[in-house]
């Protein structure tokens, strides 16, 4: 069985029902990578992942250092993210499920929002 999930103007299927979002922060350049599980009605943090720190990117209080990566287990339910597509970063985020993955608002455009489909 598969999970929906709508990511911007696409609905994909998938398998796992997971995905992760990595992006690298357009000011401090610091690489940061969450886990996130669809949920019927939200979406829920898994994992997040920080390599290194800087203004507006320090890692949680319960984060541990794990090579390179502060690793912080979540503690966030959302009903849906959404993704600002300014086109001034250089690059979007990357969205990978199911064993591939994409780039997501490395243009300008409008918001993308990720969310369950509805049901």
């Amino acid at each position: 069985m598969s999970t929906c999930l709508a990511v911007g103007a696409a609905v994909l299927h998938l398998t796992a029902g997971t995905f992760t979002l990595h992006w690298t922060h357009s000011i401090e350049h610091v690489a940061w990578e969450e886990d996130w599980t669809v949920l019927p009605d939200a979406l829920r943090l898994d994992q997040s992942r920080i390599k290194g720190s800087g203004a507006g990117m320090e890692p949680g209080q319960d984060a541990v250092l794990q090579g390179d990566w502060w690793v912080s287990p979540g503690h966030l339910t959302v009903p849906a993210l959404t993704l600002a597509a300014s086109g001034a970063t250089g690059q979007g985020w990357t969205f990978c499920a199911d064993g591939a993955c994409r780039t997501l608002g490395a243009d300008a455009g409008p918001p993308i929002s990720i969310a369950p489909c509805p049901s």
